[in-house]
């Protein structure tokens, strides 16, 4: 019996706690709530509103995208491939939402603000859940072996298809609107909603790329644009005036609001610095025989690994490849003048200063924030002999005269299968041949298929324009293992006095060059284009790397 005494005291106290629950919501709803929703009628449910409601939401969808490829960078890259895949998502969702919208459009007035309402409500939820479901869904999706581009569509649409429906059903629900409010004006006004659309989606554009991204991190975004449609939410419920409606998007952007606060985790960048170009991160290097490492994380693809105590030790085998081709090509000249076509970690320009102090080492690399965490995490200090251009390569090389001015350029500015077209090319070649002394070399890396490489082998056939000896070298250990191989294509006017090289600083590291006949396989020379400006297939040369993401 006192057991039931208890539930019944408990019930008690629950009974009256629901009516001064009750008491306190209708107090609120007389005097805070009821005058504030009066104000959002008077303010949206007009020209003006409609017009912000559109222009605010087409801006909405843009920033998003952006935000996207940003969001998807360190686990993807960025690529072709990657804004594909987005833009495609996002179109395909506008178009089921626009769709779907003007049935919605159909409702009588009243309920159409109510829609709008939930709609918004759940737009800013579901872009709040994009950076839960992305840490759920990529390790899950993104593992060895997977198909590449099947992967990255899958997750794109998983993150991105629901709000961009969501987002575009508001639109021409809202038009709708404006059209029955201007009956003898249906044209004007269906012009007018259009144009705010488009200038919206311009300005949002403008916004993510030059503002956000820069100044608040793509998380901040994230927030942003969630904020922003929980705003509209809340206007459009209260110019619907349906407290059920009320209720179901504030409950929306309650949970919307503390998923955001309970889930920090998931908002916290996985990059030390989103830069302008590149998510950056630096990671420990996990080697036992190494006192302290650390590799430089660009977006998905480690670009240098450094030791903080020994420039020297060399642990990527392509660059130790590259000094070693250097070296026994140019012994211990003390002189040595290099440009290198990106920096990224300056392991080898690190390196260089050591081994050739008098040297003159100019390092093109365009992002100054990549620069700036290779000085206050990789333990990269300038030196006298380096000199760095923050600027394009091809751009910087195309200021200077077209004389001898390197014994040495060196070109590692790639992300497998991100590749910039415009370093690949005949034209950009022949910038590089003009400015190599007699006894230079270019030294380019590239990662490709281990069995017919078809845009290693383009490169190939576009370098052996301009140059008469073409080289392809790789670690004997990686042609054994593995789909996808680190190539060094070596072009110069002689070749390599010898095939094959024996690391200095790891035993088991051996270096051959290949025979091309050998990789090529059943390609023929006349099977991949010679590159130019006007025609570099990169995408589509690398496609088995990218399909099927060995």
């Amino acid at each position: 019996m006192a057991r039931l005494h208890d539930v019944s005291e408990l019930d008690c106290i629950i009974f009256t706690f629901y009516r001064l629950s009750i008491k306190i919501v209708c107090i609120l709803w007389l005097f805070v709530w009821k005058p504030f929703f009066d104000v959002l009628d008077d303010l949206f449910m007009n020209k003006a509103g409609l017009a912000a409601a559109v222009f605010l939401s087409s801006a909405s969808v843009m920033v998003l995208e952006i935000a996207a490829a940003r969001l998807l960078a360190p686990y993807v890259g960025m690529s072709i491939y990657t804004w594909t895949c987005i833009i495609a998502t996002i179109l395909a969702g506008m178009s089921l939402g626009h769709w779907f919208g003007g049935h919605l459009s159909e409702a009588e007035s009243t309920r159409v603000n109510r829609y709008l309402a939930i709609l918004f409500g759940a737009a800013s939820f579901s872009v709040i859940l994009v950076p839960f479901v992305l840490r759920i869904a990529a390790p899950k999706l993104l593992v060895d072996g997977a198909p590449f581009l099947a992967s990255i569509s899958v997750l794109t649409a998983l993150l991105f298809f629901l709000p961009s429906i969501l987002i575009a059903c508001v639109t021409p629900m809202i038009t709708k609107i404006a059209i029955d409010a201007e009956p003898n004006a249906r044209g004007r006004t269906l012009g007018r909603m259009y144009a705010l659309g488009a200038l919206g989606s311009i300005l949002g554009t403008i916004a993510a790329g030059f503002v956000f991204i820069s100044w608040i991190g793509t998380a901040g975004t994230i927030q942003s644009v969630a904020t922003a449609l929980a705003l509209m939410g809340v206007a459009f419920a209260g110019a619907a005036r349906h407290k059920p409606t009320t209720g179901i998007v504030l409950a929306l952007l309650i949970v919307a609001a503390m998923s955001a606060v309970l889930g920090r985790a998931a908002f916290a960048s996985v990059c030390l610095e989103e830069s302008r170009y590149y998510c950056i991160r630096i990671v420990d290097f996990a080697d036992p025989d190494a006192d302290e490492a650390r590799v430089m994380v660009l977006d998905h693809m480690g670009h240098g690994i450094n030791e903080r105590y020994d420039p020297t030790i060399l642990h990527s085998s392509y660059v130790e490849l590259t000094h070693e081709i250097v070296k026994q090509r140019f012994g211990q000249t003390p002189n040595l003048h290099s440009f290198f076509i990106g920096g990224g970690a300056f392991t080898l320009p690190r390196r260089w200063a050591h081994h050739f102090p008098n040297g003159r080492h100019t390092i093109s690399e365009i992002d100054p924030a990549v620069t700036q965490a290779a000085i206050e995490f990789m333990w990269f200090q300038p030196h006298p002999s380096i000199e760095i251009i923050h600027r394009d390569a091809r751009q910087f090389l195309q200021t200077k005269p077209r004389e001898p001015l390197f014994d040495v350029i060196i070109g590692d500015a790639f992300h497998d299968i991100s590749v910039p077209a415009h370093l690949v090319t005949a034209e950009f070649a022949g910038e590089v041949a003009a400015r190599l002394t007699k006894t230079g070399v270019y030294i380019l890396t590239i990662i490709d298929n281990r069995h017919e490489p078809a845009f290693l082998l383009a490169q190939v056939r576009t370098l052996s324009k301009l140059f008469p000896a073409v080289e392809v070298w790789s670690d004997v250990s990686q042609t054994l293992s593995g789909e996808r191989l680190t190539y060094l294509l070596v072009a110069s006017r002689a070749p390599t006095s010898i095939s094959k090289m024996t690391s200095s600083h790891f035993s088991n590291r051996v270096w051959i060059r290949q025979n091309l006949n050998d990789i090529a396989g059943r390609l023929s020379p006349n099977d991949v284009p010679i590159l130019t400006d006007d025609f570099a297939p990169v995408d589509r040369l690398l496609r088995d790397v990218s399909v099927f993401g060995n």
